[in-house]
């Protein structure tokens, strides 16, 4: 797609100086580098695309990052690291801005996998990957169009539209298209580019209509609630009520058997670590 040729995610700036230090460090921890890598968007994507081409022709995909570090070996991910840095030139603005996304995709990524476990789902890596991922069309649409937080804004506002009906109408494209042909360029799991393409029409999945359970279906109940729980709507949206919850919600929570009681103490449970609406300002 044009908007995305020339454009990559930069990693948060933080997380690279975590890396470069622990990379000139006397004995580099790989678990540590692991640890930081996961955390961010960017680079997660890269290490997983690389891992997981034809270069290292592995019989199955990777979809653990831990497991993706193992195998490139130290010296080809401080390479990758040190690349996609010299890459990353942003401003003070821009940083600012990115804040919101980087914020949100790590809250949500750490919930929906906490998320999985609670509910026994399997695919514990898959629900973290998703969280991380879902929105990494976001930061490429900002670095091309510079009234996107704005149309983003305006797209979690409106009661009656999605949010990529607003960013169709605006921009003509929208970041969860985006974000289905970036995942494919890393080579993610099939199963997560197409919940990645449908992360915002929830509505349709969850209605009575619709009774067929799936996987699919199961990791975008997950990331609704991650979401909500995480007040994505706020960060991102700058809105004081979710829309798009109000929408599904109460659809999402009967898929998974979770009730508005459950539903507090999960907000609960997680406001004590720092996640969720209360511990975000606009």
């Amino acid at each position: 797609m044009a908007v995305m040729q020339g454009i990559r995610i930069p990693p948060q700036p933080q997380i690279l100086v975590d890396l470069q230090m622990e990379q000139f460090a006397p004995a580099p921890d790989i678990k540590r580098i692991s640890q930081l890598i996961g955390q961010d968007v960017g680079l997660s994507g890269t290490v997983l695309k690389v891992v997981n081409s034809p270069l290292y022709s592995l019989p199955n995909e990777i979809t653990s990052v831990s497991q993706a570090v193992s195998l490139i070996g130290l010296n080809s991910v401080i390479n990758v690291i040190n690349g996609l840095a010299i890459k990353s030139q942003l401003s003070d603005d821009k940083i600012t801005q990115l804040n919101r996304f980087w914020d949100t995709a790590t809250d949500i990524a750490h919930l929906s996998a906490s998320l999985a476990n609670q509910l026994n789902f399997s695919r514990q890596d898959l629900a973290y990957l998703l969280g991380l991922f879902h929105n990494c069309g976001i930061p490429l649409l900002m670095m091309r169009f510079d009234n996107y937080f704005d149309v983003m804004e305006m797209s979690y506002a409106d009661p009656e539209l999605r949010v990529v009906d607003i960013e169709n109408r605006e921009l003509n494209t929208n970041h969860a298209v985006i974000g289905y042909y970036t995942a494919k360029s890393w080579r993610l799991p099939r199963i997560l580019c197409d919940v990645i393409a449908e992360h915002h029409n929830a509505t349709r999945y969850f209605n009575t209509a619709n009774q067929q359970d799936s996987d699919e279906k199961t990791l975008l109940a997950i990331l609704k609630v991650a979401e909500h729980i995480c007040g994505n709507y706020r960060i991102l949206g700058r809105q004081s009520e979710d829309l798009e919850w109000q929408a599904c919600g109460q659809e999402v929570l009967a898929y998974l058997g979770i009730g508005e009681f459950d539903l507090e103490l999960l907000q609960d449970s997680y406001a004590e670590n720092g996640i969720g609406l209360q511990n975000y300002r606009h």
